[in-house]
């Protein structure tokens, strides 16, 4: 089966960024908290979806949170202390391009913490996540699913692109060969932390564009019915016409074709 073409990506996109829009004015209108996690091995596709979502949204309502390594204070401090600054107040949008869950992910497969930390973390984690649920918060986990094949062809046009290479980290690199780590992680990761009150979605991405798609329409049929009678806003007449007053009455302006001294 072949990939989905950027046209009929286009054409499925378009309803769902509506849909979305419709969402976020709910959101805010109502004052509810929205917090979607993405997860996922290196150039599953996280970055394409967040900006699939944010780039149609209010910036002051809808909040990218890709965090780098932690400081070293960061690192002295209750672990799930930096991710919580991150969390919506009533109307927002929390989008975390990777999360809390780096501790049972990158940091557990490159040693960058204790198998006793991750245990403790994979111990804690659900009921972290029930208070939030509790407080209202309406909490969404994705993990982005692509095969060790589309994840090297991904690496390569990553490395042979001067426009992508920033994407490619050491770390990347280090994690090419440790596919089946990762998985083992993932799969300890999800049995610990796949619960009720905030259960993972695992999408196909080895196709972004119809992951990308698949995810939204699962997103927005996961929130309750969010359409809102459309707001009359009120347009008055200015009774005059400021571009008229200004540069007068403004004639066509003749087209112009540069001439190639060859001609």
């Amino acid at each position: 089966m072949g990939h989905l073409s950027q046209k009929e990506y286009e054409d499925a996109l378009e309803p769902l960024l509506h849909e979305l829009s419709d969402a976020a004015r709910w959101i805010q209108e109502t004052k509810q908290r929205l917090v979607v996690v993405f997860e996922g091995r290196d150039t599953a596709g996280k970055g394409g979806s967040i900006d699939m979502i944010a780039r149609t949204l209010n910036p002051r309502q809808c909040h990218v949170i890709a965090l780098p390594s932690p400081s070293e204070r960061e690192r002295d401090q209750w672990y799930f202390q930096r991710y919580v600054e991150h969390l919506p107040a009533k109307g927002e949008i929390s989008l975390f391009d990777r999360s809390w869950y780096n501790r049972a992910g990158v940091e557990a497969v490159m040693g960058f913490c204790t198998s006793q930390q991750v245990t403790a973390f994979l111990k804690s984690v659900p009921d972290f996540e029930q208070q939030l649920v509790d407080d209202g918060i309406y909490l969404y986990k994705y993990w982005l699913c692509c095969d060790q094949e589309q994840q090297e062809e991904r690496f390569a046009d990553r490395l042979n692109n001067p426009l992508r290479r920033w994407k490619l980290s050491p770390i990347d690199i280090k994690a090419r060969a440790l596919y089946d780590a990762y998985t083992e992680a993932r799969e300890r990761m999800l049995a610990a932390t796949d619960a009720p009150h905030a259960p993972w979605t695992l999408v196909d991405f080895n196709d972004q564009r119809l992951g990308r798609l698949t995810l939204l329409r699962d997103l927005l049929d996961r929130l309750p019915d969010t359409k809102l009678p459309s707001e009359n806003i009120p347009w008055p007449k200015l009774g005059h016409d400021p571009i008229k007053e200004r540069y007068g009455v403004m004639k066509p302006i003749p087209a112009y074709r540069w001439h190639d001294k060859n001609d």
